[in-house]
């Protein structure tokens, strides 16, 4: 049970090691695309489909046709790599049970944007884990964990990469600790549990009223995509990638200070926020020099006003 690129390794590791696949449930297609109307299929479907393996696309998960059809698969193990909650009826069918991945060494990190927040809050350290579902979500007793060191200027996209081809290894040697019988559950400490909620738009706008450090790690946590965000004279400007300046600072949070040819960097509480990638609204993503090659920003600029 997947639907984004995230879950394709999972399933492809599985099929390669030689276990017989009996279904895929993923997300239903959408129209998209240009104009909005191209079928966009999940990028689990896709592999599915490349392998010859049934799959199901249920709107509801509770709906009594669709746990005919599961039902009528015979699974003995259900695999959930990044889809939606499941309802009991769901996660309580197979035998042997249903396991989740999740992006996070748990129970830090419990919600939908796992990688996103550790790097936010400058982690040096993440990992996915596998856990047996129940019905509070992220909750269940966990099976294995594997850990990831995050680099001080790695995004949350480079850490999904890298995770995305480690959780695939994790999930395999979970479903062969599971096929042997031979595994102890480890309880998660409520206690030492972090939330990773949903990001909104606003979640995403710029505080430069911080310190560079924290306002560095902000941009890394929600790069590439959805990008943080403040505002250039009233119009929408992305940052997509940065770098911590040293440097007294004099200036409001948030002036911008340019040579209009190469350089750019915004003022924080203790340092300067050194942009390196952006993206006016309306334009494509560039480098500073690229953006300043077609553009000339007046002096005493203050960003997010």
């Amino acid at each position: 049970m997947g639907t984004p690129e995230f879950a394709v390794p999972s399933l492809e590791i599985l099929i390669a090691a030689g276990y017989p696949v009996v279904g895929v449930i993923t997300a239903t297609d959408k129209m998209g695309g240009r104009g909005g109307k191209t079928l966009l299929e999940s990028a689990v479907k896709k592999c599915a489909v490349q392998h010859g393996i049934p799959v199901l696309q249920p709107k509801n998960l509770k709906d009594e046709g669709f746990l005919a059809e599961l039902r009528a698969l015979g699974a003995e193990l259900q695999v959930v790599v990044a889809f939606r909650m499941l309802p009991v009826a769901v996660w309580d069918m197979p035998p042997l049970g249903t396991f989740n991945l999740h992006g996070s060494l748990l129970p830090k990190y419990r919600g939908a944007a796992p990688i996103n927040w550790a790097v936010i809050r400058g982690e040096k350290e993440t990992g996915c884990t596998t856990f047996f579902l129940r019905h509070e979500i992220d909750t269940g007793d966990i099976l294995l964990q594997r850990r990831l060191p995050v680099g001080p200027e790695e995004t949350a996209g480079d850490v999904h990469d890298r995770m995305m081809l480690a959780g695939a290894e994790v999930v395999l040697q979970t479903v062969q600790l599971i096929e042997s019988g031979k595994y102890e559950l480890q309880p998660q400490d409520a206690a030492l549990a972090t939330s990773a909620p949903k990001i909104h738009r606003d979640t995403c706008r710029i505080d430069w009223d911080q310190p560079v450090q924290r306002v560095h790690d902000f941009i890394r946590g929600l790069s590439p995509w959805p990008a943080a965000w403040t505002t250039l004279a009233g119009d929408q400007l992305k940052v997509i990638r940065g770098g911590v300046a040293a440097g007294e600072v004099d200036v409001v949070p948030g002036t911008l200070l340019t040579d209009n040819k190469t350089s750019l960097r915004v003022a924080c509480h203790d340092g300067y926020l050194e942009v390196l990638e952006l993206q006016l609204a309306g334009k494509r993503r560039m480098t500073t020099e690229a953006f300043l090659r077609g553009t000339e920003l007046p002096p005493d600029l203050i960003l997010g006003q």
